[in-house]
This record gives C-alpha cells, structure tokens and sequence, in this order.
C-alpha cells in the first residue's frame, strides 16, 4: 500500500491542489484550510450552498495570497492584513481568526452575490478538536486529515452512471494497493515520517454532488444517493477516514502506508 495523491485545499470549499510531497503537523497539511468565507454573523459559507466557490484556486505564500476565480481579475492579499479579531463557526465550533481586507471581501461578495468576508487562520489556531483539546484544528470540517483509497472509490463508480473524480471528496491523502473500504478498519497508520490515528468515519453531505470542475450540483443528487444505498451507517453516509496526526514530518508521494492495528 502506497501514498498516490497528496491534496491541499488553501481556501474551504476552494479548489483542491495536488502536491508531490508536504509537510505535515498537528493542523493537517502545512497551508491547508487556512482561509475561509463566513457572512455577516460570522458563520461559514461553502461549496454546500455556493458551488461557484469549488473554482477559487488560490496560490499562498508566507506573506501574501493570490486568489482567482471565472471572470474575477486576480486578487492578491497581504496576510498581515487581516489583523482584526473576527469570532466565526464551523459547525459547533466557534472560537476566533482574523479579518481586515475590505478588497477581499468585496471581490468575494462580488464573485458569489451575497455579502461575505475573508478570513485567515495562519499557523496557529485557538480552534481545538472538542474530544481532544490538546489537538488544534484549521478552518477543515472537523478533523485535521481526510484518507480515502483508491479502491473505495473504484468501487463505488463502478456502481454509478457518470464516475465521480476522488477530488469529490476533497481528501488529504489517497491510497492505493489496499482493498475497498480497507480504510475503514485502521485505527494506527504511519506513511513516510508521519504517524496517523484514525478519528472516525467521514460522514457525507450534499457537498458531495458538486461538480468540482463545473461548480455546479448534480441534478440526481449523485454519488451521494447511491452511497446511502451501501455506505449508510448510525452516524450518516460515510466514505473516507478523519485523521488526527500524533507525529507530523514530511510526506510524499509513493510513501508507503504502514498499518500497525
């Protein structure tokens, strides 16, 4: 079993970017799920109700971003420009990040029409996994790695009419060489330097019809349907593994996965 597909998703619900090798610590994957859109009353905004959001690619360096989207002209953002304090929610989470570029924030509300803000999160977040407050989290959902395999989602395109790219489900790290759905019975994994626990199953939503090169929904509401009909289980429709990083370094491309229990 190897490491075959490295993503990173700069922005939530933004454009997934594929890398050969990353570092890796407590947050996840250096760089990912840093920045995030939240409206008047600091709650997120994604690709769950704004699909458009799945084609912002964004490319971040240690001082500044660069954000594009269809038919925006490229904006480009100091992060030391977000300095005002800016309390927001991911899900029942809320805890605090930054805001302050007003251009950001009238080129994204522009972009999607509803008004909204940009917010940055750095390297260092007080967001913390509520089981494990020891643990600090991104702008990610819920947990700081996302692992699915290869042969899961062979599986289920072998089920579906129109096959569905892993990008659908916006995973950190992809596996290929296990059987389908081997995923789900990890609990201590290792892949190159890092050391891995699997948290829980990923339970699956509407996000998972966006077309993430069109930015559009599915019109049959797929894969999510056929998942429900297989994948179904106490906590929702799951597919793919959460991950907490008990050791973080570098990993890359062709690492191979180590299974420990």
């Amino acid at each position: 079993m190897r490491l075959s597909a490295l993503y990173r998703y700069p922005l939530k619900s933004g454009r997934a970017q594929s890398l050969p090798e990353v570092s890796v610590d407590a947050l996840g994957i250096d760089g990912d799920r840093r920045w995030m859109l939240v409206d008047a009353r600091g709650k997120m905004i994604t690709g769950r109700e704004h699909p458009a959001l799945v084609l912002v690619d964004v490319h971040a360096g240690t001082d500044d971003a660069v954000f594009n989207a269809p038919g925006c002209q490229p904006l480009q953002v100091r992060c030391d420009s977000f300095a005002v304090e800016q309390a927001c929610d991911v899900w029942k989470n809320r805890f605090v990040a930054r805001r302050g570029n007003k251009d950001a924030d009238h080129w994204f509300s522009a972009y999607l029409g509803i008004e909204c803000s940009l917010l940055y999160l750095g390297s260092v977040s007080n967001r913390r996994l509520p089981a494990e407050p020891d643990i600090p989290l991104s702008f990610a959902d819920g947990y700081p790695l996302l692992l699915i395999g290869q042969s899961s989602l062979d599986d289920l395109n072998s089920r579906l009419r129109r096959p569905v790219p892993m990008i659908a489900f916006r995973p950190n790290l992809v596996i290929e060489g296990a059987n389908a759905y081997a995923e789900d019975r990890w609990r201590h994994v290792r892949i190159g330097e890092v050391r891995l626990e699997a948290a829980k199953p990923c339970t699956r939503c509407i996000f998972t019809t966006v077309d993430p090169q069109r930015g559009e929904k599915s019109a049959d509401r797929e894969p999510l349907l056929t998942l429900a009909r297989y994948r179904r289980i106490d906590i929702g429709t799951c597919f793919g593994m959460n991950l907490i990083v008990r050791s973080g370094g570098r990993v890359r491309v062709g690492d191979t996965l180590e299974v420990s229990d």
